[in-house]
């Protein structure tokens, strides 16, 4: 038994050895394929068989000596090796991601001048439009409708007959006060024609005088009362309805109908405290009606100007007139006002996309002529106005002018910083300034 259990020990022992050889000789082979040049193969001397006894003396140092000199060749050509490899790779990546260099990507970029031109200053704010005059008419006097003389929602002249009242008992009280004037206008005559024979006293004459006086006066106020009768259009205009008809009793505080001058119209809106002071008589301004057609608008004209602030509301109460208001603009109608605050002559104006902001303030990326490259600048700015996609840059320090070409859009989504070069393209259609 013991000597089949030795045998089977070898066996074993035999099997391991192998498997630990071929590793070894799987990683030798993997060394070499990742060394592009493979250091020189030394011939491996045969290890004593087991059993044998090999002496190392003095003799045998050459020998060690140059064993190890190979093994340094060996390492140090691995190591040469290795460098050149890295050397090759990092050449490649520096080519292929430096942009900060004078070899780096060129970043295609939209561009535009910067242009001179106005810029109006403007307030938009809502209010309520309304006719120029507008009259309730009423009459001055009790009495019966005879007669309505005009037709709803016709335009009727100044002076026009719009309705008359009963005026009979007054057209007699008329004739008799004109009576009692003939009959002082001729005692008036007879005292003063008897004065000059000294026929009568100067009291005679003075009493005569006196109801003469009276009696024109009564004339006239019943003449006036007459006419009160007839109820007549105020200023040219259009009537509205009517809430009489003929044979109903009026008085002071019944509403015949209203009148309306639609000849021009009024403009009443709000405009906030901070702006009261740009408000002034002449100002100009524009509205919109919400209800009709939103494309259209009516120009119109400051003429009054609140000169106290609400409380209440902290705004300044504000009228203008639309001189020639179109048909679909009606008075109580609510519109939009667009009121011209300023305007600011030959200013430098760039697009609203062109403005880049970080923590030193805005900027304009400007595209500079480098040689044969096309290279950017970050140039800071001052921003004044802005008004319909359009921004008012004043320059800090840099000269701007209109030959001066910037990037016009995507500013803050395109990898720039000073020095980039770029490839400059015409900036698309629906990011260019309006004429």
């Amino acid at each position: 038994m013991r000597p089949l259990r030795l045998a089977l020990v070898a066996v074993l022992v035999a099997m391991g050895c192998n498997v630990f050889d071929r590793a070894a000789m799987a990683a030798e082979t993997e060394d070499a394929s990742a060394v592009p040049a493979p250091s020189p193969t030394k011939k491996k001397k045969k290890a004593p068989a087991e059993g044998s006894n090999v002496e190392v003396g003095p003799g045998a140092a050459p020998g060690a000596a140059a064993t190890d000199s190979g093994a340094s060749k060996s390492g140090a050509g691995k190591t040469d090796g290795t460098a050149k490899t890295g050397a090759k790779t990092g050449g490649a990546a520096t080519k292929k991601g430096g942009r900060g260099g004078g070899g780096g990507l060129v970043q295609p970029v939209e561009v535009t001048n910067i242009v001179r031109r106005d810029l109006v200053e403007s307030l938009r704010v809502v209010g309520s439009l309304g006719a120029n005059e507008t009259a309730s008419i009423r009459p001055e006097m009790a009495g019966i409708i005879r007669s309505v003389n005009f037709e709803e929602g016709v335009a009727v002249k100044k002076g026009d007959l719009l309705l008359k009242i009963d005026d009979q008992e007054l057209q007699a009280q008329v004739d008799q006060s004109k009576a009692r004037f003939e009959l002082a206008k001729q005692n008036l005559a007879r005292a003063e024609s008897l004065q000059q024979t000294q026929s009568n006293t100067q009291a005679d004459v003075d009493r005569a005088r006196s109801e003469f006086a009276a009696a024109q006066a009564d004339r006239t106020l019943l003449e006036v009362r007459l006419r009160r009768t007839e109820i007549r259009a105020p200023f040219d205009g259009v009537v509205g309805s009517r809430t009489l008809s003929p044979g109903d009793f009026i008085n002071t505080q019944s509403v015949v109908t209203i009148i309306n001058d639609l000849s021009r119209m009024k403009a009443e809106f709000q405009v906030p405290e901070r702006y009261a002071s740009k408000m002034k008589q002449g100002t100009p301004f524009s509205v919109v009606s919400t209800t009709g057609d939103a494309s259209a608008s009516t120009a119109g004209e400051v003429y009054f100007v609140n000169s106290v602030i609400d409380r209440n509301t902290r705004s300044s109460e504000v009228k203008g007139y639309l001189s020639k208001p179109p048909p679909s603009l009606k008075p109580g109608m609510f519109g939009v006002f667009e009121i011209v605050l300023d305007v600011r002559k030959n200013t430098l104006a760039v697009p609203e996309g062109a403005i880049f902001v970080d923590q030193r303030g805005p900027q304009l990326v400007v595209v500079r002529t480098q040689g044969a490259d096309k290279v950017v600048d970050f140039v800071p700015v001052k921003l004044g106005l802005r008004t319909k996609g359009l921004v008012e840059v004043i320059p800090t320090g840099t000269k701007l002018d209109e030959r001066t070409q910037i990037v016009g859009a995507g500013v803050g989504a395109l990898p720039l910083f000073a020095g980039a070069r770029v490839e400059a393209r015409p900036l698309r259609e629906e990011f260019r300034l309006a004429e």
